[in-house]
Parts: structure tokens; C-alpha cells; sequence
């Protein structure tokens, strides 16, 4: 990084900047935020009038009210995109402007303008390229009795100035990088300007500086040729000698290697002594980064023959781009290749020594078979019968139903299916299906807070949950947030998200908004709490079988071990442990964050696990995640979970969803983004 520092004789005024959140209270418009990011532009004449043109900016904001702070009363109205003119004497002033968005939430924000008919002094320019974005120049500049500033930033054929306020920042990315001569003229309401020259070399950031995305697939489903995630083939040589001009090298980057093939021409990979068998595999993944722009890459997996075709690897300079390629395409543009002998890749540059690449994370991969029926029950639920309106439940007596999956139209069938000694329903070809309780006599559900189902699907993109009261002609559907497949999900969903009367609810539909899918379920209950502070019973109990279970910390399974609990990572969290119903859990107070050590010297492998799975209670968390870490490699991701309060919510994530090296696991957080909440915590566990 190149920086430059003047000083020179010059006379500026001051702009400082102060802000705060005013919002309105429109009840209907909850979600809405308010205008961000306010600021304003000043823009002065340079001939001793003191005309100073305001422009404010800001995020979500349509029109401004600028309240000028001089003897003026009222604010001036400007609208997005528009600019009001002032006269100002000599002086210091404070201008306010009010961002009001489109419905009507608003925002404010201050800055100080001192206006004086000095010319500017004590110019000080820093110039620097910017640590992260190739080719940009940052120039900030600061002087006394100035307002703003102009920057030429001397590219050949872009003769107009950046403008920014004094103390602040102006940015320009060029199209090559080289020695530009850089003219800073500093502007207040004197006539007089003052201005430096200097010349200055911008650079190109040349290799990436951040780590391919960590591969989230399951080492089973993967052939690895080049990744720190898998092992790969040995022997390998990623540098044959075939003749190229292209030179090798591997990095680190953030602890993760890549290969950089530089002057790309054409370049190899040979395995050819232990050829693969990439039969069952579908998809090639490759992660490519290039600073070169109007650079292409081929890539072509070569099988004996040898018999090859090329895939083009349109690059977008200066990120990480991720290719995930049909297998198919390679055998569809050339029957000959032969995807269960392939022994060689190859890389072609075009134009050929155009451009360098570096390449990460090339494996074949399968997407990972997913379960098409259960083998196992749905949890256990634990509510008191008294507390409980069951609609289909081998746990609770049922109200009572008179029609089920009636003729409505739909496609869908249904068996009832027994799995353990347990009753579930199993709809086939799901489209929407419809459950009657009784015309002549609606359920009153007004006494109830939640409504319950468990379901298990191998193919379902949306499953939602309808209530419909035909006494009053009411209804409302909640869809489930993301769609799990392959394991039994619990889902528990308010009932005041309804917007409808329940207090004669007749008819309940399960919908998959216009698909077709096959859908288990089981355990659809409505139910009370008798306390929204704390639980009064237990968590569903889980019905996994142990062979197929990580338990971090569960009565149902043994422990992998904890050698550190809530340890002193700073966190105002507070635990102890809490017995209901003879079953320990976990109350976290105070929590901000939470670690849980398992073993640094024995790393937990979940490279065969599919999900985790924990129940939570809470009375006032309104954000709450679950950080997975590989201390290892220093690999770490968290996943936030949509939450529910005065209830039991069991959570079940995919692992897949982690961007993180899962072979070995040490740490496991609790995290409520800064808040401070009570939080209880059962059956935490990896399964499949």
C-alpha cells in the first residue's frame, strides 16, 4: 500500500457529522425501517457570496426537510435526487436534515458548516489504493476554512472531478493501473481555491485476498482432486511437464491453499496411475479467481482414450467465482469420455497467456440421498393431555374428524402408515388436502396459543398449514420458513399469526402451494402454555436411534463430552441446570454468547452427520444462532433461527448449510447478536 501526506497553506471550513433515529409509530408498518445512511453534500460558490448548495443523500429516503441554521424558521422540503440553494453570511452553522422514506418513518441527522471568506489553509491529502477493491484510489482531504473538496484523478479521457465534503472521503477505480498525476483543489466561499499535484501509482490487487467459500459437502458424496476439505488422490501432479509455459505456485490465503497458474496457456493435472471413477458423481465443482478481466478459462476432464471436452470458465475479475457443472454436459458434448476412468484435467487460458487463475476446491460431487421415508417416529410430545386439542396423535385422544383428505379437487391420496407401533399419515402427490373436524359443532380455539405438526418429506419445496373458520367465512395459512427434508421436522407456529377468528375453526388444509410432494405427518395438536416464563414440562423427547446421533447434550443419548462449559470468553452469560420432569436442561440468563468446548485434542468428526437438532425455551430472546467452529483451521460459521417465545421450538438445520470444515469440530456458541436474554436448552445433537 503507497501513501501520501501534504500540508500545505490553506484556509477550509469544518464539517462534522452527528446523527440519530427518530421513528414514527405506525403499528401496521412494523417491518418497515427507516431511512439510513443521511448525510448531505455541500456544494459553495467560490465568490465571496456565501451561496452554499445542500444536496442530502440517504438510503430509503424520498424526500428531505432541511432545516437551514440560520434565522430561517422553516425547513425547506427537497425531494430525493434535488438540491436547495442558501445565501449564508459569515459564520457557523448546524443544518439538520429530516429523511422521511415512503411511508413515512423518518430519520435525521446534523452537520456543522462554517462559512468564511478566507481562502483555505493546512491542506493535508492522504492518497492510498484501497486495500480490497483493485485499481481504486482513496483520497481524503482536511484544511481549514474549506468545504469540500475536488480530486482529478488524471485518467485519460475522465476530466471531471470527484467531488466530497471536507474531512471525507472521494474514490475513483481506474481501468489500469500505472502512475496518474492526482490534483486536489480545496473549495470554501473565499474566491481564492487551493490545490496540490502529485503523482502517484495505483496498483492492481493481483492475487485473491480472501479464501475460496469452504466446501459444505458431505465427504462421502465428494472425489476430491484439489481441496483442503477432502483428501485427495496420491499420487497427483499438478504440474506435469507437458510442454507449457505456464508457471506454478501454490499460496495460502486466511490458512486455506490454492494452486495459481500463472500466464495461463494450457496446463494439466495427472492422476493417471490411479484413474477415478467419477461414475456416480454428478456435478464437477471448481472455485476460480482471476484479476484479469476479458479472461476465459477452459476446463476439461480427460479420461483414457484419452477423450476429453471443455467447459468455459467465464470469469468475473477481482472475486471468487464457483462453477458447479453437470457431469452431463461433458458426456452430452462427447460420448467418449468416460466418467469412471478419468485420470487427467486440463486448463486452457484464452487468449492463451492472457491471464492468471488460481484454482480452488475441483471435485466431483453427488448430491447426498435423501430419505424418502422415516424409520423412526416423530419425537415424543410432553404437553399435559389437559392442555392439549388434538386433531392426529397416537399421544393425545383425538377431537374428532369427519372428513379427512376430502374431494375438493385435489390430487393428493392418503394411507394411514404404521412405523414403531405408531400411527402416521402419509400424503402422496400433495398438492392441498383438506381436514374436517365438524360443521355442526367448530372447534373453539380461542384458548389456545400454538398449533403443532410434525412432518417428514423427501421432496416438498413449501408446506404450509391452513385455518379456516366457515362459520364466518375466515382463514389464514402459515407456511413452514424453509423446507427440511429427509428427517422428521417439528414445526410450532403461534396462533395469533392467524389473522382470522378461531374461535369456530371447522376446517384445516396442508398445502404445498401448487406442488406435488410426498409429506408424512403426525402430531398435529393445538395446545396452551400455563407459563410463557419458563418451561413446566420438557422437550419432546427424541426417537433417533443412537447409531445415527452426535449428542453434544441430551438425557435420550451419551454425551461425545464437554470439557468446557460457558467458558470465560468475556460473555455476560450466566448457567445453571434445571430439572423438569426428571430431565436435566440448560438455562442460560443474561446470554449475549455462550461457547461449549468438546475437545481440542480430539476434534469432533461430523463429516457423516446430516443435521443438528436442539430444543430451545425462551420468554424474550428476539434473535438467537448456533455457531459451529473448526479451531483446526480456524473455520467457523452461524446460522440464526427464526424465533418463537413462551414455548418449546425444536430447530433442525442441515449441516450443508454450515460454510464450515465440519471433520473437526471443537467449539459449539450460542449466540443472540448482543442481546441479553433467558434461554433454555435441550437435546442439542448431530444426526442423520
Amino acid at each position: 500500500m503507497q501513501k501520501i501526506k501534504y500540508t500545505i497553506g490553506l484556509l477550509i471550513f469544518f464539517v462534522s457529522f452527528t446523527g440519530c433515529e427518530e421513528e414514527d409509530n405506525f403499528n401496521y408498518l412494523d417491518e418497515v425501517t427507516a431511512p439510513t445512511n443521511v448525510s448531505a453534500v455541500y456544494d459553495i460558490t467560490q465568490d465571496n457570496t456565501g451561496t452554499v448548495t445542500i444536496t442530502p443523500n440517504g438510503d430509503g429516503a424520498t424526500t428531505y426537510n432541511i432545516y437551514l441554521g440560520d434565522s430561517t424558521t422553516q425547513p425547506i422540503l427537497v425531494k430525493q435526487g434535488s438540491s436547495t440553494t442558501h445565501i449564508y453570511p459569515e459564520g457557523s452553522f448546524t443544518i439538520k436534515i429530516e429523511a422521511i422514506g415512503i411511508t413515512g418513518l423518518k430519520t435525521e441527522a446534523s452537520q456543522d458548516l462554517v462559512v468564511s471568506f478566507k481562502a483555505p489553509e493546512n491542506l493535508e491529502v492522504l492518497i492510498e489504493n484501497d486495500p480490497a477493491i483493485s485499481k481504486q484510489l482513496n483520497v481524503t482531504a482536511t484544511a481549514d476554512f474549506a468545504t469540500m473538496f475536488d480530486v482529478y484523478f488524471g485518467e485519460e479521457g475522465n476530466d471531471d472531478p470527484v467531488t466530497a465534503n471536507i474531512g471525507e472521503m472521494a474514490s475513483f477505480v481506474y481501468q489500469e493501473p500505472g502512475t496518474y498525476t492526482i490534483k486536489v483543489v480545496a473549495k470554501g466561499a473565499a474566491i481564492e481555491t487551493t490545490e496540490i499535484t502529485q503523482e502517484f501509482v495505483v496498483t492492481a490487487i493481483l492475487q485473491p485476498l480472501v479464501a475460496a467459500p469452504t466446501p459444505t459437502k458431505s465427504p462421502e458424496d465428494v472425489i476430491s482432486i484439489y481441496s483442503d476439505t477432502y483428501d485427495n488422490p496420491d499420487p497427483i501432479n499438478y504440474y506435469p511437464d507437458w510442454g507449457q509455459s505456464t508457471s506454478f505456485t501454490q499460496i495460502n490465503v486466511d490458512g486455506d491453499n490454492m494452486i495459481q497458474y500463472g500466464g495461463l496457456t494450457y496446463q494439466g493435472i495427472d492422476f493417471s496411475s490411479v484413474p477415478l471413477d467419477a461414475s456416480a458423481m454428478e456435478y464437477l465443482h471448481i472455485d476460480v479467481w482471476t484479476a484479469d478481466s476479458d479472461f476465459i478459462a477452459k476446463l476439461s476432464p480427460i479420461s483414457t482414450g484419452p477423450n476429453e471436452t471443455a467447459y468455459d470458465l467465464n470469469l468475473i475479475a477481482d472475486q471468487w467465482t464457483s462453477f458447479d457443472i453437470p457431469l452431463a454436459f461433458f458426456t452430452d458434448q462427447n460420448p467418449l469420455v468416460d466418467l469412471s476412468e478419468i485420470i487427467q484435467f486440463k486448463f486452457d487460458g484464452i487468449p492463451s497467456g492472457g491471464g492468471t487463475i488460481f484454482v480452488d476446491n475441483l471435485y466431483f460431487y453427488k448430491q447426498p440421498v435423501v430419505a424418502t421415508a422415516p424409520d423412526v417416529v416423530a419425537p415424543d410430545p410432553t404437553f399435559n393431555a389437559s392442555d392439549v386439542t388434538s386433531i392426529f396423535s397416537d399421544s393425545y385422544t383425538s377431537i374428532g374428524i369427519s372428513e379427512l383428505n376430502p374431494d375438493w379437487g385435489q390430487t393428493t391420496t392418503i394411507a394411514t402408515v404404521n412405523v414403531g407401533g405408531n400411527d402416521i399419515w402419509l400424503y402422496e402427490s400433495l398438492n392441498y388436502t383438506g381436514i374436517v373436524t365438524d360443521y355442526g359443532n367448530p372447534t373453539n380455539l380461542s384458548g389456545r396459543d400454538f398449533v403443532h405438526f410434525d412432518y417428514f418429506t423427501p421432496d416438498a419445496e413449501k408446506l404450509g398449514l391452513k385455518l379456516v373458520n366457515t362459520v364466518t367465512g375466515t382463514e389464514d395459512i402459515e407456511f413452514v420458513e424453509t423446507v427440511v427434508k429427509g428427517t422428521w421436522v417439528s414445526v410450532t407456529i403461534p396462533l395469533e399469526n392467524y389473522a382470522f377468528d378461531r374461535s369456530a375453526v371447522t376446517q384445516i388444509l396442508f398445502d404445498t402451494d401448487g406442488g406435488s410432494a410426498k409429506v408424512y405427518i403426525d402430531n398435529l395438536y393445538f395446545y396452551s402454555e400455563p407459563d410463557s416464563t419458563q418451561p413446566t414440562v420438557e422437550a419432546p423427547t427424541p426417537n433417533i436411534g443412537s447409531s445415527d446421533v452426535i449428542s453434544v447434550f441430551s438425557d435420550s443419548y451419551t454425551s461425545v463430552g464437554i470439557s468446557e462449559l460457558n467458558p470465560d470468553w468475556g460473555q455476560s452469560t450466566t448457567l445453571t441446570d434445571v430439572n423438569i420432569g426428571g430431565n436435566i436442561i440448560w438455562k442460560y440468563e443474561s446470554l449475549n454468547y455462550t461457547g461449549i468446548v468438546t475437545d481440542y485434542g480430539n476434534p469432533t468428526d461430523l463429516s457423516s452427520m446430516s443435521y443438528v437438532h436442539f430444543d430451545y425455551f425462551t420468554p424474550d430472546a428476539t434473535t438467537l444462532g448456533l455457531k459451529l467452529v473448526n479451531t483446526v483451521i480456524s473455520s467457523e460459521d452461524i446460522k440464526f433461527v427464526t424465533v418463537k417465545t413462551g414455548t418449546w421450538v425444536s430447530v433442525t438445520i442441515p449441516l450443508e448449510n454450515f460454510a464450515v470444515d465440519r471433520s473437526a469440530i471443537t467449539q459449539l456458541l450460542f449466540d443472540t447478536s448482543g442481546a441479553s436474554a433467558t434461554v433454555f436448552i435441550d437435546n442439542l445433537y448431530f444426526h442423520n
